[in-house]
């Protein structure tokens, strides 16, 4: 298998391949995140939208919502008599305007007052360059429809190369006006998934027929390139009222004056579109720059657009894929080779502040360049593959606390998995030390093979560990068949010697269950048990290539000598500092002092009985009385040389 299939194969690499699948699949297709990139888009353009000025020569004739109330006595309510815009047109032509587009619609003539549309008319007679919106209806009703080809030389429409001569289409005109006047433009609001129109209809194809829109035809007629394609995006220009506004009641009662007082040529080689933005007129559209944005600045900014060729253009479509592919490829090997997630972090951070630099610029020089799906999609892996690290890593701790609890103390594996260090190691405690060793193994091992042996071993240390890890006790460390445990360390503990000697008792009686086990009662199989408390020192210590979590110190020495003494005397034995720390919690038996090598002074030694308030209601002997004396089997570690060095003193 390829080395690259091999990595992908791995849980990194199948969360890799799921990363790049989903990317690859929103990128190309899905775009379920593209209104996160929109909203972002939109601000970038509004933003610099703002320092940017429209082209003086676009003017809009605003019947606007003052002008609405200063002609009502003129014109009376809305919609006005289309004389008044007869007596507007009379007087715009004077001043020569390059073109004169209306962004209203004329699709019914007015059969209660017919003069005005014959004066209207009249007033169009002999202007080539007056423009009228047109619109184009919803395709299911193109069965009732005009014929293209008798409508095409009267609307402008064009016939593709598929065009079907036989086609309908359903078409609104601009009834009012007469046939001769058309030069019309469809107005057909094109907005995005999201409801936010960002771009304009250069045509609309109907049965392969090509319908221009309204801003199409006036750049066509003016000379303006329009490019072959089905829209443009737009680039806006300026606020909420950009162009320059000439409300129509100033410009018509200033025309109706003996003595104007407006420029004569104001607008002279303007291209002049008169439309509303009045609220009550509610001709208002969603875009970039604001959710209620005047549809005639629509018509101004496409116009602009295509006038000074400057509209936006997308971003090649494969650059964002290539972007993202190699930003999580980028990851996923960050990751194969575990770095730190923060430094991991800290280069994602760096890239999206340069991808959105890269955006900014990008909406600066006309182009957009969407980043926000490719930022989401890349943050998310990183933040999948810190969880799969993370859930893999605790996966990991975990497997090694409980492999490595079985031979070290619980609680020192998990300081060092946690933290790599044990807390407060290499330094003197005040700890209880338990030595056990087995007595009259070698009668029970005679008839067993080796093998059988180590199972017997490992089942017998196995219960006795539980006890000592159930107490809160550190294993230390095993000594041929003898176990070495301690109390105190690594976690604080000022019941140490009382946990510790209840740990004894209990190993004194799991040893009977597991002769129980073994159908083994009666054969001289014991155990001496030997507690001392006191101080010593404890950590990790050893070699640089292995160390082990342990104490070391007279303490330590003191309690195996303890353990050596039990023989003969009691199955378990504590020092006098042992007993005076349990306090009252336990009934001794006094067995008198012994000589111990190393010590000048005797040594006081007690078996444990149990518990006071256990020992009240039973008159048995306990698990460490006279009547449970261990046996004379064979030695333990520590071997009959060191129990020799000991006598008693009674």
């Amino acid at each position: 298998m390829p080395r690259f299939l091999r990595l992908l194969a791995a849980p990194k690499g199948l969360l890799c391949a799921a990363a790049l699948a989903v990317a690859l699949a929103e990128l190309c297709g899905l775009h379920a995140l593209r209104p996160l990139d929109n909203r972002l888009l939109d601000w970038m353009v509004r933003s610099h939208a703002a320092t940017l000025q429209p082209d003086p020569d676009i003017v809009i004739v605003d019947i606007d919502d003052a002008s609405l109330a200063r002609m009502e006595s003129v014109a009376g309510s809305w919609p006005w008599p289309r004389s008044v815009h007869a007596e507007l047109l009379d007087r715009l032509r004077k001043q020569e305007p390059r073109a004169i587009v209306f962004d209203l619609t004329f699709s019914e003539r007015d059969v209660y007052r017919p003069d005005s549309d014959r004066l209207f008319n009249e007033a169009l007679a002999g202007n080539t360059n007056i423009y009228f919106p047109l619109a184009r209806q919803k395709a299911a009703n193109d069965k009732d429809g005009a014929p293209a080809l008798q409508v095409a030389p009267l609307l402008g429409l064009r016939a593709g190369p598929h065009a079907d001569p036989d086609a309908r289409i359903a078409l609104q005109p601009p009834l009012a006006v007469d046939a001769r006047y058309w030069r019309t433009g469809t107005i057909n609001y094109l907005e995005d998934a999201d409801g936010i129109g960002r771009r304009y209809p250069l045509y609309i194809d109907a049965h392969g027929w090509q319908i221009p829109s309204l801003p199409a035809r006036v750049a066509r007629d003016l000379g303006f390139s329009v490019p072959q394609a089905p829209d443009l995006t737009l680039h806006w220009r300026g606020g909420l009222s950009a162009y320059h506004h000439i409300p129509y009641a100033d410009l018509y009662e200033d025309f109706t004056r003996e003595r104007p007082q407006r420029p004569a040529d104001e607008l002279k080689g303007k291209i002049v579109i008169i439309g509303s933005d009045a609220t009550t007129l509610n001709d208002l559209r969603a875009t970039p720059i604001a959710s209620l944005y005047p549809a005639v600045q629509v018509v101004a900014t496409a116009i602009d657009n295509l006038k000074n060729r400057r509209a936006m253009a997308p971003a090649p479509a494969w650059v964002m894929p290539t972007l993202t592919v190699a930003a999580l490829l980028v990851v996923f090997r960050s990751f194969r080779r575990r770095s730190n997630t923060l430094s991991i972090a800290a280069m994602l951070a760096l890239l999206s502040v340069g991808w959105l630099a890269a955006s900014w610029v990008g909406v600066q020089r006309n182009v957009l360049l969407p980043v926000v799906a490719p930022l989401v999609l890349v943050w998310v892996y990183m933040f999948a593959g810190t969880l799969q690290e993370y859930l893999a890593e605790r996966r990991t701790r975990q497997q090694a606390v409980t492999m490595f609890s079985r031979f070290v103390n619980p609680h020192v594996v998990r300081q060092l998995v946690e933290h790599g260090q044990v807390a407060r190691a290499g330094e003197a405690r005040e700890i209880t030390v338990l030595f056990s060793d087995i007595r009259g193994f070698t009668t029970l091992s005679e008839t067993r093979t080796p093998q059988e042996v180590v199972a017997l071993l490992n089942r017998y240390f196995t219960l006795q560990v539980e006890v000592v890890f159930r107490h809160g006790g550190s294993l230390d460390k095993f000594i041929g068949d003898c176990i070495m445990a301690f109390w105190g360390a690594p976690l604080d503990d000022p019941r140490h010697a009382q946990n510790a000697v209840a740990a004894a008792l209990e190993m004194a009686e799991v040893l009977q269950r597991f002769k129980r086990e073994l159908n083994a009662e009666d054969l001289d199989f014991d155990v001496g048990i030997g507690l001392h408390s006191g101080p010593a020192v404890v950590g990790l210590i050893g070699s640089d290539q292995r160390r082990e979590y342990t104490a070391i110190g007279d303490t330590v020495n003191l309690a195996s000598r303890i353990e050596g003494l039990t023989k003969g005397v009691s199955r378990i034995l504590v020092s006098d500092s042992t007993r005076r720390l349990c306090g009252d919690e336990f009934t001794f038996t006094p067995h008198g002092s012994f000589a111990v090598k190393g010590r000048e002074q005797p040594v006081e030694l007690y078996g444990p009985q149990g518990r006071k308030h256990e020992n009240e209601n039973d008159s048995q002997p306990a698990a460490g009385g006279a009547g449970e004396r261990g046996g004379s089997g064979g030695g333990g570690a520590h071997g009959a040389s060191d129990r020799a060095e000991s006598q008693a003193v009674h």
